[in-house]
């Protein structure tokens, strides 16, 4: 049976994980990989089973990606990542103000370049590892912090709460290819039309976010 804590941090990984696809380091690769889309499949009719499988691909290099990145930092151990107590609610009151900075547009803008070589299927790939790279780079004491939370819990625990950020990472992933390879997405500029709102909504949810790991961390699990 699920305990309060662990459905807290199950819903703070389902967040983390929204959060770090829209990063601002990962999200400006999106219009480019729209376009990389549109490019491989020109002349094509729309196929559900081809959008899929594309899409799948570029899941699996996003899972493969954070596999092993959560693998290192699994390995480096439970005593270097827990020990640290203040780590939550710091990243906690960091997610509010990074947050409320991207509401209001006044979060700093990185930009970084997609994989020069990228062709057929296996350019999805890539595209998934280079953008799970990004992505997680990006909200690096975010991802610390999941796997901080994962590490504070038995192993089934600890893969439910990694499965459920890697899962969401890798779903927005597919959702987004499929949505592309139907049309629903037909150009970088259907894509750029929306940006602003989807920034809006991630900053939302990196306060929410932020304001449910200061809670946890400091009337659940009494850190302060």
């Amino acid at each position: 049976m699920l305990d309060a804590p662990l459905v807290l941090t199950l819903a703070f990984a389902l967040q983390a994980g929204f959060i770090t696809f829209f990063s601002p380091c990962a999200y400006p690769l999106l219009p480019g990989y729209v376009g990389f889309y549109v490019s491989q499949t020109e002349g094509k009719e729309p196929s559900l089973g081809g959008a899929l499988g594309r899409g799948m691909i570029a899941g699996a290099g996003v899972l493969l990606t954070l596999a092993v990145l959560f693998g290192a930092a699994f390995w480096v151990g439970h005593s270097t990542i827990t020990n640290v107590t203040l780590f939550e609610p710091i990243v906690g009151a960091l997610l509010v103000i990074f947050g409320v900075l991207v509401v209001f547009d006044r979060a700093p803008s990185v930009s970084i370049a997609l994989p020069k070589r990228r062709s057929g299927l296996l350019g999805f790939g890539i595209f998934g590892v280079g953008y799970a790279l990004a992505a997680a780079g990006c909200v690096a004491p975010l991802f610390g912090t999941v796997v901080a939370s994962a590490l504070s819990y038995p192993t089934v625990p600890a893969m439910l709460i990694v499965g459920t950020y890697v899962g969401s990472v890798v779903a927005l992933m597919v959702s987004l290819t499929v949505a592309t390879g139907m049309g629903l997405v037909a150009s970088t500029g259907t894509l750029m039309a929306y940006s602003h709102h989807l920034k809006r909504i991630a900053g939302g949810v990196m306060i929410v976010a932020g304001l449910g790991q200061l809670y946890l961390a400091i009337f659940v699990l009494d850190v302060i």
